[in-house]
């Protein structure tokens, strides 16, 4: 990421930019942009909620799938966190699910030197082949990634580490690619994402 050093950031700082329905709508102002993917109903937006220590400020849909544009917001006029729509719903139209597929694509061709991604990922689950495609984008466009493995309080404590090793497995993650056991409930992982965040480029 080609960007100057992104410490103290003021979370509180927080603002809705715009929603992008088009590769022409796209910021494209140099600021880092922190993005997140996931499938439809994987809580994303209560991660990103749980990170600004807000409640409701990306908003948290009752039906799966209504995220269909890319969603930024502004963070202390430094970087942004960037929504990106939800994959996988089965309910969507194959003509939904193109566009989706569309403007994925022209997203990561465009932003591969100026962002770092978090792939979300339900713990209680093994990896679709929307995540698994979703991860491979990240790995074939060089944009750094880590998974965060989310409602990690959905599970005993012993039944993690192998959740997290199949998860490892299925999406063929390297050393390089970090993973987070994160609880948008209890707080688990926010730390950790946040120093991600925080930390200058290029830092491992």
């Amino acid at each position: 990421m080609n960007t100057q050093k992104n410490t103290h950031i003021n979370l509180h700082r927080a603002e809705f930019v715009k929603s992008a329905a088009s590769q022409e709508q796209f910021i494209r102002d140099g600021l880092p942009q922190f993005v997140f993917a996931g499938r439809s109903n994987v809580g994303k937006s209560s991660v990103i909620n749980s990170l600004l220590g807000r409640r409701n400020f990306a908003r948290v849909g009752d039906t799966p799938g209504k995220t269909v544009h890319v969603n930024y917001f502004l963070i202390d006029n430094k970087i942004y966190f960037v929504d990106l729509p939800g994959y996988g719903y089965a309910r969507a139209a194959r003509s939904e699910k193109r566009r989706w597929a569309v403007l994925m694509e022209s997203f990561f061709t465009d932003f591969a030197d100026n962002a770092r991604g978090f792939l979300i990922v339900d713990v209680r689950h093994a990896p679709t082949q929307d995540d698994k495609t979703m991860a491979s984008w990240f790995q074939q466009t060089c944009v750094p990634f880590s998974v965060i493995i989310n409602k990690a309080d959905k599970l005993k404590e012993r039944e993690l580490p192998a959740r997290v090793e199949e998860i490892r497995r299925e999406l063929v993650l390297d050393e390089r690619d970090k993973t987070t056991l994160f609880s948008a409930k209890t707080g688990r992982g926010k730390d950790e994402v946040l120093q991600m965040i925080n930390a200058p480029p290029h830092a491992p």
